[in-house]
């Protein structure tokens, strides 16, 4: 015979996997694991998280069996802020008893079979070195693409650079475009437990060219900013809006992202920030629902931050303009004084790179833009 006792027992058992269930398909951020596995994420330098499973309640928002299937697949995920950390750099800015001094940090976005873009990076304006007594250093963010052995075969590859390297940080999630977003989020959360003593950050693509020395230039001319107070700043765009044409890549719709009309963000194939701009973006995007498109997410954050993102005249993503058809696109005397130019393949990159270090290179007189401030 059931006793009454045992009733209780099952519908507080109940009771408890409801709010268990809740929490995993509708909660935010960290509800989805447990304390214990929340801190030692944030506490250890040697982690692994486990998976984040999928949302299947997602399946019943407004539209979605008629969304692209890259779309369904970033809202079944779209909860998750913690995935496991397939290649980690613990020390790469030094331990947490000898930081090492780094000015800036080069934060490069790389889809995982781009194996050839980042070894002309290494050689060229991604090399780790100093620069006026400043120190640059490099970390490649990435996820994992394909399945069975093509996914077996790009990760042993990772792991050769890392091995040789130093520079890669991959986690165990489909590295797509819709995916930019949660690979900032999680290099944030890497950053804060790694990395909060960087002075800046370059934020980039791994099919930009940058002049890292007019770039610790500029950055090292800022009055009274050390990386310790507000920086974002990079090509600026204004009263941009979600494309809700379902065959755009940028296709965002209203029941993802609700206004018309996005905040002002930076083009994300490349922009500048300080360490303290960082570290605030990360704390405002654990209680921001992500948006596949990312650098309009480092836009919504600094909105929610109350801090304003900057142009810079020296940082191209968009393109940049040669006056005259009689001159080479890519001639050197107009790329020595830029900050940063997207968007740039290997070939093209290293002959930059080459030139405009060449002390032979002979320009005429045009405006620099170390002397450019925002």
């Amino acid at each position: 015979m059931i006793r009454a006792d045992h009733i209780q027992i099952v519908i507080l058992l109940g009771a408890l996997l409801s709010v268990v269930f809740f929490l995993q398909y509708y909660g935010d951020t960290e509800m989805f694991y447990s304390p214990k596995l929340v801190k030692m994420y944030k506490d250890s330098n040697n982690y692994s998280f486990p998976k984040c499973e999928r949302n299947m309640a997602a399946a019943r928002i407004s539209g979605f069996d008629g969304f692209p299937d890259i779309l369904k697949d970033f809202l079944y995920y779209r909860h998750c802020r913690y995935f496991p950390v397939i290649l980690d750099l613990p020390d790469k800015c030094g331990s947490i008893e000898e930081p090492e001094d780094i000015f800036l940090l080069l934060v490069i976005k790389s889809s995982p079979v781009h194996y050839e873009r980042r070894e002309v990076l290494r050689k060229t304006w991604a090399k780790e070195r100093s620069y006026k007594g400043l120190r640059i250093r490099r970390i490649f963010i990435t996820g994992t693409t394909g399945t069975d052995f093509e996914k077996e075969r790009v990760n042993k590859l990772l792991k050769t650079e890392q091995q040789e390297h130093n520079d890669i940080l991959q986690w165990d999630f489909q590295d797509t475009f819709y995916n930019l977003t949660l690979k900032q989020v999680l290099f944030l959360k890497w950053m804060k437990r790694n990395c909060q003593q960087v002075n800046f950050l370059l934020n980039g693509d791994d099919d930009v060219f940058a002049n890292t020395d007019n770039i610790v230039d500029y950055l090292h001319g800022r009055h009274n900013n050390n990386g310790s107070q507000h920086l974002f700043t990079g090509f600026l765009i204004k009263n941009g809006f979600p494309v809700r044409w379902d065959r755009s890549k940028y296709f965002v719709p209203s029941q993802v992202y609700e206004p018309n009309v996005y905040p002002n963000y930076c083009g994300g194939g490349g922009f500048l920030l300080s360490s303290y701009t960082a570290l605030m973006i990360h704390s405002y995007s654990d209680i921001i629902p992500l948006i596949p498109i990312d650098d309009v997410y480092m836009g919504m954050c600094l909105e929610k931050a109350k801090l304003a993102p900057a142009s810079h005249i020296g940082i191209k993503t968009f393109g940049w303009y040669i006056p005259s058809k009689k001159i080479d696109q890519y001639d050197p005397c107009y790329f020595r004084d830029y900050l940063l130019v997207h968007q740039f393949f290997p070939n093209n990159m290293y002959l930059m790179w080459n030139q405009i270090n060449d002390p032979n290179l002979k320009c005429g007189i045009t405006n620099s833009s170390r002397t450019i401030q925002t």
